[in-house]
Order: structure tokens, then C-alpha cells, then sequence
């Protein structure tokens, strides 16, 4: 029988959503509490910001500290090979200890409230009740497996992108897509289709769920496939990966693109963004609008 475990990583607070794909590729994890927050007569008085909690599933046979420090050692090796810098990414002190499975396979669920996404998107724990005011979109959302809750201002900049640019009946394509909530999120702002693919098989299903707790599931074709698979043409795409993914497959997404289609870039930090601006420049894209939200940017660009 597995046992529950807490795991503590110190990071930089830049690097929370690289540390939570961490836990959701290597491990059965339950979920990542990304922040904590201490209240005291109604007011905010204090967020821990640089301390990821998982919590996971592992067979005690197989837990050692040494192991799940290894684990995360060469994910932070990858990363810096990709271009992030120590700085960015923290210190990557890894803490572990095993938890009774009752108090805690759910604990994280009580850190993650609804969410406005955007100025009139809310993003709503499919275990929450929300009410929603005229004019305000709901989507209800479990992300299980996958990347993506709408709470970390990657996946707000490209919501706050598809409420503006997006135009009723574009057909959209979701790069990367993680939990699907950018793809629904597109349908429930009015686009008439949409294609969500993602190199990570095991998110698939968790997004068919979602689209289908959405009623969406009929206007979006989940996939299994990189952005060179596909041969269609969009109205307006959608890639919220890491930025030198980004760079190296501009081409790609470009290709993607109708004469007058937009496209959103996120995932990418304040220092990084020349780096996917230059990508931009390269393959012949107009920069619309460069979005900022704490210590990102989502770029957004339009065909020549």
C-alpha cells in the first residue's frame, strides 16, 4: 500500500509552476500548495511564497530523501540547461516526511479559492461553489494531473489575451494545454472550435474531464501531438510553454496561423522575453501587445 508523503521545496517564487510540473511528471501526486497564507482578524498578514508543498503517493519500498533529492536535482539541471539561471530557480532544498493519508490527501485543495482569471473570467475548484455576476464566464475546473488551476499569472495572461483578442467564432488551438483551460476557457468566450494538444499524454483525459464538467467537450478535439502535427490553419492559437520551446518552435506555431490570426506566448519571465521576442522577429511576426503580470509576460503577436 503507498504512503503519503510531504514534500517541501525552497524556490525562487518565479519558479512555483516549473517546481509543480515537477511533481505532477515524477510523482502520483495529489497536488501542490504553491502558497500559504496566515490570517488574523479577517486581514492578510502574512504569504509564504518560496516553500512548494506536494503531496504524493510513493511505496514505501521506494522512498528514500536521497531519491526524491536526486529527482529533483536533474529536473533543476534540465531546467538550467534550458536557460534558467540559479537565481530564477531557487534553492531547490528538498524536505520530506510521511503524512497520515486521511488529514492530508485533500489538504492542498483548501490553499486553491476561485480566481479571477481576467476582468470578467473566473476559475472556479470543481469542489467549490461559485456564483457568478451578469457578464462574468465560470469555468469549474479539477486540474488532477495536469499543469494548469488559472491561479498563476501565465495562464491569466493568456486568459486575459483570449478576452480581448479572441473574436466571436475563431477556431483556436491550445499548445501545451495542460488541464484544457485554455481551450475551454476560448469556447466559453465564444470561439466555435478549438484543438488542444499537449506532448504529455497522461494530461488528456484530465482535460477531456474538464471540458466535458464544462459542457464544452463537444467543441474541442483533445490530442496527443506537438504543434508540427498539426496541418490546420486558427484563428487564434494559444502556447503557454517554457521560452525557449517557445524560440525553437516559432516556425512551427507560426505555420499554424491564418493571414489574420493572433497568437499569445506565455510562460515566460520578465528577463527571458528577448529571447522569445527575437523568435518573433525571426519568423516574421508583428508584436500586438506585450502583457505583464508580477514577473511574466505574455506577448502578443499577429502575422505580417
Amino acid at each position: 500500500m503507498k504512503d503519503y508523503y510531504e514534500i517541501s521545496v525552497k524556490i525562487n517564487p518565479t519558479a512555483i509552476e516549473l517546481v509543480t510540473d515537477v511533481f505532477f511528471a515524477q510523482f502520483e501526486c495529489e497536488g501542490v500548495v504553491q502558497a500559504e497564507e496566515k490570517w488574523k482578524d479577517l486581514e492578510l498578514i502574512e504569504t509564504t511564497n518560496n516553500i512548494a508543498k506536494g503531496y504524493v503517493l510513493i511505496e514505501p519500498e521506494d522512498f528514500s530523501p536521497q531519491h526524491i533529492q536526486q529527482i529533483f536535482t536533474e529536473a533543476k539541471n534540465n531546467l538550467k540547461e534550458a536557460g534558467f539561471s540559479d537565481e530564477e530557480l531557487g534553492e531547490w532544498a528538498i524536505k520530506a516526511q510521511k503524512i497520515i493519508n486521511q488529514d492530508w490527501s485533500k489538504k492542498w485543495k483548501e490553499h486553491w479559492k476561485p480566481t479571477h482569471a481576467s476582468e470578467h473570467v473566473i476559475i472556479c475548484p470543481s469542489w467549490e461553489e461559485c456564483e457568478t455576476k451578469k457578464g462574468e464566464i465560470l469555468i469549474n475546473l479539477d486540474p488532477g494531473s495536469a499543469f494548469g488551476t488559472g491561479t498563476h499569472a501565465t495562464t491569466q495572461l493568456c486568459i486575459q489575451a483570449i478576452e480581448k483578442y479572441m473574436k466571436k467564432g475563431a477556431v483556436m488551438a491550445d499548445i501545451g494545454t495542460g488541464s484544457g483551460i485554455l481551450a475551454i476557457t476560448a469556447i466559453k468566450c465564444g470561439a466555435s472550435r478549438a484543438v488542444a494538444i499537449d506532448n504529455d499524454p497522461l494530461v488528456i483525459d484530465v482535460a477531456i474531464d474538464n471540458a466535458q464538467m464544462n459542457q464544452v467537450l463537444d467543441k474541442i478535439e483533445f490530442s496527443h501531438r506537438t504543434a508540427d502535427e498539426l496541418e490546420e490553419k486558427f484563428d487564434f492559437i494559444a502556447a503557454n510553454i517554457l521560452h525557449n520551446v517557445l524560440a525553437e518552435i516559432m516556425g512551427d506555431l507560426k505555420a499554424l496561423m491564418n493571414p489574420d490570426a493572433k497568437m499569445v506566448l506565455s510562460g515566460i519571465l520578465d528577463e527571458k522575453q528577448q529571447i522569445v521576442l527575437d523568435a518573433v522577429e525571426k519568423h516574421g511576426l508583428n508584436v500586438v501587445e506585450i502583457l505583464h503580470q508580477e514577473n511574466w509576460v505574455g506577448i502578443v503577436v499577429a502575422a505580417r
